[in-house]
This record gives structure tokens, C-alpha cells and sequence, in this order.
């Protein structure tokens, strides 16, 4: 029997000819993303027992991003507790204030991701970087802790399911489209602790940007990890990128792989979409939606903060002035510069939009962003729950950088293509 791309990299992982789904498998970490929210957590346990040691120097990645810059003085003691530890254990990659940014942007830019490798993170939004032909997956605190120690964990193999995107996206629509469509087919718990496998032709003509966009929201609809095969464009980008060598190993599933469903999208027929408040499930054609009322457009985010998001705002800001509070939140600092040297800032403050420094902030009701009751956002980040944003009462609808900017213009719900 076959096996697919998530199961050959944790039988490769666990020193395993084969696995199959439901077995556990005690698999070695190749990269471990630290962030200021559940790093300290996990650092204090290891304290309490009286461990302090990294099982690898090298293969921890660590940065502040949830409160990032220190928002109140709780935030300041987190971003002080985990600079004390990563000077302490000497932790080769590290990216403080100046060089943080959003941990799922900035982990592949710097160049830490590769094909066929085990990456974990304290945050749920790890599966981000599946995009590239990895097992990524989010682990909590506690998992953290046992990973910095040891740098092993153990896992229970998730049974796949396969996306095919098929066809071509039409004009105003994106990866964040076809990633909504998905989970409004499936349910938030349409996935539930399986492997979400992404192929087809539509997704071949995606770049990585878009890719990973697709991947960060798998744990949206349950799943464990997100998957997508590798090919010419992810290794464009990794030619770019890899800075400690460029070794990897490519897997790819075999035919008689076994799934527990394959689901089939044409992606021609795909509208911009808006999931309703308060699931990510809720997506609909904005057609569906369009004129209501915002208070507030908020483009940024682990899902939609790259450089590629913010040309496509650009593009339809351009020349023209927003209706309701709208912030602008580069994902790291390369690509808050890049955005500012090829003009996008003029075009962000020509519009009246607020440019922030890199930060989660507003995404999980930090800050840069807070909402109060009965405002209404448009967002491009990936969680609408409850709360999520501010006040319980408020509400979050989340769309593609492109259906936030022509919202933004104005200011209720707009379909992004009649501002192209």
C-alpha cells in the first residue's frame, strides 16, 4: 500500500520503513518556532523541573510576534522572559525587536523551511508551512516544552484527504478565496485531525505567497496539518531563500496512496468570498453580502501580510481614499521595506491608511486594531470567533486583501471587482 506525502515524511521522521493512519509515532523535530505568547509558558515548566537545555541551538527558531512591539507591561515581561532565555541557550536564530515579525512569514522568508521535514511551533497557524511539501503542525505549551528538551514528540499519523483545485481563478479572485470556498464546503471540523493534501492545476499557477495561505488555514477547518507537493515554483522560492544549504528531501504521494475523501473544486466558478461572522466556515459569494456596513478594514496578518497581499491592496487603493479606519501590518521587516521602497506606503498614506510595524496585534484582540461593541471589521486574517478581534458584541468578516481594499474605499462590503 501506498503512502502519502504526510505519512512518508513522519515514517522518515520516526526511523520508520512505513506508517499508516492512527499510528503513533515518536518522530525527531527538524525546526521548533518559539514566539512570545506560549514560549514563556513551556520555558517555565522546563524551569520548575529543573531543565534548562535545548536539545538543538540551531534548529530553534524564536521571535516576539503576538504583542510585538510590547503593548503593556504583562507583554514586556514575556518578550523579557524569552530574550533571557534565548541569550542564555545562545539560540543561533533569533529575531528580536528591529528583525521580529509574524513567526509564519518570517520562518520561510529567512529561509528555515524545507521539503520533507517536521516543523512545529507553539501556535496553530504552523501548518503554514506544509505549503512547502512539509509536516508542519501546531503544538501547545506543554508539547513546546518536551520539544526544547528533547527535540522529539510524539504524534499520531493523520489520514489524508485530497483538495484538486481545478481550472483558473478568475479576475478579483485569490488564494484566500479558494481556501474560504474549501472550508465552506467542509465545516470547521470537516478535517478534524487529518492531513489536508492540495493539488491541481489551479493551485500550479499559485505562488508560494498564495500557497501558504491556502496551508495556514487547514487548522480552520480542523486539520492537523496542511500539504501541498513540490514543483518548479517552490523551488524558485527556496533557490532564493535557503541560506544554511540547500539540501532537502522531496516525497510525494504514490498513486495507490489511500484517502478518506477527495473533494474537487473548480476554481473558475469561485467568486470573492466573505466568511460571515462567527466561523470561517461561514463564506459566501460577497455578492451575497455586499453593502453592509464597516467600521474598520484590517490587511495583515500570518494569512494575507506578504508582499504579495499588500501590492494587490495597493492596486486597488491606488488614487483613491478609504471610508473607515483601515490598517495597513507588513508581516516582517523585509517585507515592510520592500512595501515602503517600491511605493506601496505612498499609496497606503494617500489613501488615509494607518501603516503599522509587523505584529499579530489586532489578528488574536491584542492590539493595533481592538474592536469595540458593534463594530464590524473586514479582515484578512483567518479567525472570526466570537471576540475575537475586541469586544464580544463586535463582529469579524474575513476576505482576501483585494475585497478589503474595495470594502475599505467604501466602507461596507464591496466585490473587489468593481474597483479593478
Amino acid at each position: 500500500m501506498g503512502m502519502t506525502i504526510t505519512e512518508k515524511i513522519l515514517a522518515k521522521a520516526a526511523g520508520a520503513e512505513n506508517v499508516v493512519p492512527g499510528q503513533l509515532v515518536d518522530a525527531r523535530i527538524d525546526v521548533l518556532m518559539c514566539h512570545d505568547v506560549t514560549a514563556p509558558p513551556a520555558i517555565s515548566m522546563l524551569e520548575e523541573k529543573g531543565i534548562d537545555k535545548v536539545f538543538d541551538r540551531e534548529k530553534i527558531v524564536v521571535t516576539p510576534d503576538h504583542f510585538q512591539p510590547a503593548k503593556d507591561i504583562k507583554s514586556a515581561e514575556l518578550h523579557k522572559r524569552l530574550d533571557g532565555w534565548a541569550r542564555r541557550h545562545k539560540i543561533k536564530h533569533y529575531y528580536k525587536l528591529g528583525r521580529a515579525g509574524v513567526c509564519h512569514a518570517l520562518l520561510p522568508e529567512q529561509g528555515h523551511i524545507r521539503p520533507g521535514e517536521v516543523i512545529v511551533g507553539g501556535d496553530s497557524h504552523t501548518c503554514t508551512y506544509g505549503a512547502f511539501g512539509a509536516f508542519s503542525t501546531g503544538i501547545g505549551s506543554t508539547d513546546t516544552a518536551a520539544a526544547i528538551a528533547t527535540g522529539q514528540l510524539w504524534f499520531k499519523v493523520p489520514a489524508s484527504m485530497k483538495f484538486i483545485l481545478n481550472g483558473s481563478l478568475g479576475p478579483g479572485v485569490y488564494s484566500k478565496d479558494v481556501i474560504l470556498a474549501v472550508i465552506a464546503r467542509i465545516g470547521t471540523d470537516g478535517a478534524l485531525y487529518r492531513a489536508m493534501e492540495f493539488a491541481g492545476p489551479a493551485l500550479a499557477e499559485m505562488s508560494m505567497e498564495a500557497r501558504m495561505t491556502i496551508t495556514n488555514m487547514a487548522i480552520e477547518a480542523g486539520a492537523k496539518n496542511g500539504v501541498i507537493g513540490f514543483d518548479d515554483v517552490t523551488k524558485q522560492y527556496l533557490d532564493e531563500h535557503l541560506k544554511d544549504g540547500k539540501d532537502y528531501t522531496v516525497y510525494e504521494s504514490d498513486s495507490d496512496a489511500e484517502y478518506l475523501a477527495v473533494e474537487e473544486f473548480d476554481c473558475s466558478a469561485i467568486e470573492p468570498m466573505v466568511a460571515l461572522p462567527h466561523l470561517p466556515s461561514g463564506g459566501v459569494p460577497v455578492g451575497e453580502c455586499a453593502g453592509k456596513e464597516m467600521d474598520q478594514a484590517y490587511i495583515g496578518s500570518c494569512t494575507n501580510g506578504r508582499i504579495e497581499d499588500l501590492r494587490i491592496a495597493a492596486d486597488i487603493l491606488k488614487g483613491k481614499e478609504v471610508a473607515i479606519r483601515t490598517i495597513i501590518v507588513p508581516a516582517t521587516p523585509v517585507i515592510w521595506k520592500q512595501a515602503k521602497d517600491e511605493g506601496l506606503f505612498d499609496i497606503f498614506y494617500d489613501a488615509g491608511c494607518v501603516i503599522s510595524a509587523p505584529t499579530c496585534g489586532a489578528c488574536l484582540g491584542g492590539f493595533m486594531g481592538i474592536l469595540a461593541a458593534g463594530e464590524k471589521c473586514i479582515s484578512t486574517t483567518n479567525r472570526n470567533f466570537v471576540g475575537r478581534m475586541g469586544d464580544p458584541k463586535s463582529e469579524v468578516y474575513l476576505a482576501s486583501p483585494a475585497t478589503a481594499a474595495a470594502s475599505a474605499i467604501t466602507g461596507k462590503l464591496t466585490d473587489p471587482r468593481e474597483c479593478m
